[in-house]
């Protein structure tokens, strides 16, 4: 014997799709630039489904609860896949699609004579699945695709930018400093810099963001020397800014690349919020198991509550007013710091002004070949 639910919703699956369009077409803009088969997608496969879930001549046995909820899984997330590649489409419209579906299917079942409180849990509680199923779906491959579109587009960007770097650098051995025009390029080459890191910060975001490691190629490392290249680049671009204190020469295994990135980014970020008439100071010191490195500016301190989120991506604090930047600069930074093995600190008052504050572990250079 089938059941009467089943059968009726058997019989009016395609009057129920129908009703279901209009009133999609009304309710949801994303709907309007689709025709009726790339629309409905997987929706009628949910239907056939839900006739099955319904009839009460098929014997719900462990196996066939786990083969249709492993059914009902796939159907969902194939629409939620489907609505994901549409650019149009949200994951509050895709919800609604399926609030609609459910009013729909009440509305016609229920013309003829009620549902039974049992038939309704099973349209409530395999629909509630399907969003679920659907919606993760969504999540899921909207995050793949931007994941894929931030990496091909950092990638592609690539290339243009080391033309013009070089170019750039080229231009510049033509002058000698206090010339117009090399203030002038180097201002130009600073700013290729800048611009290069951005796009390094997002594609390390994203790496991150999928669950990807920081990979890290280690050398030896002489930190005071790497420190004082840097104080001395930062110094050519900010007019001396930066004042230098070292306990001496130290060595360890580091990456000089991503260290570097890591100093400048704290450093170029206390040039933008830090007092401009004063120093900014970089201190080395170390023990025989750890170095660390201060970077300290003064003026306004970062306010506790801000000093939480700081090191989280896309997140600036109030304190940051016009300065230009993603967020991403400090999260990065201190990825790679724990990728070496070693943690990033802040700490800002009124009356201290604000340090950052590095400590690495030291690996020794002789017992780790490079």
């Amino acid at each position: 014997m089938v059941h009467p639910a089943s059968e009726r919703l058997q019989q009016n699956a395609d009057r129920i799709m129908h009703l279901w369009e209009e009133r999609a077409r009304n309710e949801i803009s994303a709907s309007l630039h689709h025709n009726s088969l790339i629309l409905q997608n997987s929706l009628p496969q949910y239907l056939d489904f839900l006739v099955t879930e319904l009839s009460t001549t098929i014997e719900r046995t462990p196996t066939r609860i786990n083969a249709d909820k492993v059914e009902s899984d796939r159907i969902g997330r194939k629409h939620g896949r489907e609505r994901a590649g549409y650019a149009d489409y949200s994951i509050t419209q895709l919800i609604l699609e399926y609030h609609i579906l459910r009013q729909v299917i009440f509305q016609v079942l229920e013309e003829e004579t009620p549902l039974t409180s049992r038939e309704r849990d099973i349209i409530i509680t395999s629909i509630e699945q399907a969003v679920n199923d659907a919606a993760t779906q969504f999540s899921e491959t909207l995050s793949e695709i931007q994941e894929l579109f931030m990496v091909t587009l950092t990638h592609d960007l690539k290339n243009p930018l080391n033309v013009m770097k070089m170019g750039t650098q080229l231009v510049l051995r033509r002058f000698e400093p206090g010339d117009t025009y090399f203030d002038v390029t180097a201002r130009m080459l600073g700013a290729i810099d800048r611009l290069d890191t951005m796009i390094q910060n997002l594609l390390d975001a994203s790496r991150l963001r999928a669950g990807q490691g920081l990979s890290l190629s280690l050398e030896n490392c002489d930190l005071e020397q790497l420190i004082r290249d840097i104080v001395e680049d930062l110094n050519f671009a900010y007019e001396k800014r930066f004042v230098l204190f070292s306990d001496g020469a130290v060595e360890t295994r580091c990456s000089r690349k991503e260290l570097q990135r890591v100093i400048e980014n704290i450093a170029t970020n206390a040039v933008k919020y830090g007092a401009p008439d004063r120093p900014i100071t970089l201190t080395l010191q170390y023990t025989a198991t750890t170095v660390r490195i201060t970077i300290h500016n003064e003026g306004q301190p970062i306010p506790p509550e801000a000093q939480s989120i700081l090191f989280q991506q896309f997140r600036r604090t109030k304190t940051a007013g016009e300065q230009k930047g993603w967020g991403l600069g400090l999260f990065v930074s201190k990825s790679l710091i724990e990728a070496h093995q070693g943690i990033i600190e802040v700490e800002s008052s009124e009356d201290k002004g604000t340090s950052f504050i590095i400590t690495l572990p030291i690996v020794s250079t002789e017992t780790i070949q490079p």
